[in-house]
Parts: C-alpha cells; structure tokens; sequence
C-alpha cells in the first residue's frame, strides 16, 4: 500500500469513526428528548442473542416491556459481550442494557462510581469451560489455545481466575502457559470445528453448541465454583445519568423486567419456542432441539442480582489484570426494584452493603 493510499484510507477510517460518534450523539439526544407531555420519547436497550438474556429475549418478544413503557418508544440493539455494550453507555448510544457483571464493574471502577448502576438481576449459571477430547484436567491446558468472548468480559475473567487458582499463568496478549483468544462466539464454534481452538469458557448456548454440535466436553461448569451454585450472568444496568434524569422511565423498564420473570416462571412450556423465535430473529438461525434444552437447563432466572458475590467478582477481576482496583461501594441501586417487588408481593433483594447512598 503505497502512502496516498494509507492516507486515503486513515481519513476514510476517521470519517467512519467521526459518523459513528455522531450516531451515538444522536441516540443520546433521543433518549434524552420528551413529548408535550414530559413523557421520555425513546429508551435504547441493548442485550446479547444468548439463552443467558432469556429475560430479555422473553420481555421483548412478548411486548412486556414495551408495555409497560407506555408511549416511550422501545429501540435495541444486540451486542456479543460485555466491554462494548459498556462502551455504547459510554458513548450515550443506549440508555441500559442487560449485561455480566464484570464489565459493570470495570466501567463502575474506572468513572469513580459516576457512569452505571445496576438496578436488578436477570440469570444465574449458565457458563462453563468446555475442551476437545484428549483434555481432562487443568494441567493438560498448557500450551493450548482457548477462546472467550471479549477480553474483560464476564467470561474471560473467570477463565483466567480459575486459571490461576490452577497455578497457569496467562497474559492479556495471549501469552502464558494457556493462550486465551478472545474471539466473537460464533466463530469460537467455526475455529474449534476447525481444530483451531483446544476449548472456550461461554456462555450458554454456545458451552452448549460446542458440546452438542463439535463433540466438545465440560471440563469446569462454573455453577461448581460458587456456593450453592449460585452466580451472577446478567444482571440489568442503567447509565447513572439516564437514571437521574428518567426516574420513571427506570422504574417502567423494570416493571417490564419483572414482567418478564413472571412470564418465565408460568410459561415453561412455551418457553423454549418463544427463545428460541427470540435468537432466530436476532441472529437469523434458531437452536437445534437438544442444544436449546441443554442451555435452558444450565440457566435460572431472579430479579436479585446476587450481589453478595460482586466481591468476589472484583478480586477476580484484579486477578485476571483486566480491571484495576477499587471500590464498588454504590454499584447496586435498588430501591425501585424492592419496591416493585413490595407492590407485587413478593420478597424484597439485598445489596450486599453496596447498595447508593440516598
């Protein structure tokens, strides 16, 4: 490539970028707007295609969410993990989205508490570490190759503590005695048919996929790893800005969210088609039989965010070397939350003593 062509193509590149961020200018503005009545216009959601968002994917297929939104104009977008999700909050692009907890943690840590919270739980379980045949303990891993979604996401972090907790040393280049890729799901599933990847920490259902469809084994269910089996995958996050100006439009999203739960615990034998029409949609193929009840059976669904574990997950964080240390006193703010759930007579969440000062 010769220089007028580099140059070319920087300022094509920067001309993209430039377009990109006066989209997220735009959807910030949207979702900040209010019709005649003071009532917010649009609220941007985003989540992932995965079985671990089934709250999501349920409360708005259902039109739940919608619902109870009223006239705010519900607009989503997709995302394959956790760090870019975080940066369209950033960048103003969505006003909440469902999310893991560790790149909650991270964007909390890094703004001084000032950029998210989190306002509800959605899943527990639903993550393991699965590997080709040939690997049956953690030893057998060094010099191998193994994917996660994202680097920083709730999934590699765990990787790389359970790593550690094994005495393998990884890098976030690469390096170490276990060579982590963090590489889109999808293509996890093409390079491990392709003897490209020795194994992935995922989520469900491509843990499941890989065990289904490529003959990959569970090696380490992460539900073993916590008591009672119990541990955040998703919880729902607002930008702290979007939830100090649009108060109402918060406690609406989360009526629509438990509206979803409800819906979940009631329609079990629905349940499976209604996600797996959810998936087809957003990402144009659905799951086979086998493959989505083995992902539905890996999973449960709460309001309650598990906060108790967030300790946990920060330590793990600090671990891994994808996020710095600090404080996560203020994370959880669920005084709407609880009150929902008083409204409609069920137990109230605790926050662990995380929970925003008032």
């Amino acid at each position: 490539m010769n220089r007028r062509t580099r140059i070319s193509t920087a300022l094509t590149t920067l001309g993209v970028v430039m377009a990109m961020v006066a989209g997220c200018s735009s959807a910030s503005a949207a979702a900040s707007g209010a019709d005649a009545t003071g009532k917010l216009a649009e609220l941007h959601l985003g989540y992932f295609a995965t079985v671990t968002h089934t709250p999501a994917l349920v409360g708005l297929s259902e039109g739940l969410i919608q619902k109870e939104l009223g006239t705010t104009k519900l607009k989503t977008e997709v995302f394959s993990a956790g760090p870019a999700a975080v940066e369209a909050l950033s960048a103003g692009a969505i006003d909440a989205a469902y999310i893991g907890p560790n790149p909650a943690i991270n964007t909390f840590i890094k703004s001084g508490g000032a950029s998210v919270r989190v306002i509800a739980g959605a899943t527990s379980g639903g993550a393991s570490l699965v590997v080709r045949d040939g690997i049956t303990s953690a030893a057998d891993l060094k010099g191998k190759k193994i994917a996660t979604p994202q680097l920083g996401n709730t999934q590699d972090v765990a990787l790389r503590t359970w790593l550690s907790s094994k005495g393998l040393k990884t890098d976030i280049s690469g390096g170490g005695d276990v060579k982590i890729t963090p590489t889109d799901n999808a293509q996890t599933l093409t390079l491990f048919k392709d003897g490209q990847l020795d194994g992935a920490w995922l989520p469900e259902p491509w843990a499941s996929r890989l065990v289904v469809e490529a003959g990959a084994h569970v090696l380490q269910d992460e539900r073993d790893l916590w008591p009672n089996g119990q541990f955040p995958t998703t919880v729902l996050l607002v930008s702290k800005d979007f939830a100090d100006k649009h108060p109402d439009a918060v406690k609406e999203l989360l009526a629509g969210h438990l509206d979803a739960l409800e819906w979940i615990k009631t329609h079990q034998t629905q349940l499976p088609t209604v996600v797996n029409d959810a998936l087809k949609s957003a990402t144009g193929k659905a799951l086979s039989a086998d493959v989505l009840t083995r992902s539905l059976g890996n999973v449960s669904f709460s309001a309650d965010p598990n906060a108790a574990a967030f300790s946990t997950l920060v330590k793990n964080g600090v671990t891994a070397r994808t996020q710095t240390k600090g404080s996560i006193s203020g994370l959880f703010d669920l005084t709407a939350l609880n009150a929902a759930l008083k409204q409609r007579g069920e137990s109230t969440v605790g926050d662990g003593g995380l929970g925003a000062k008032q």
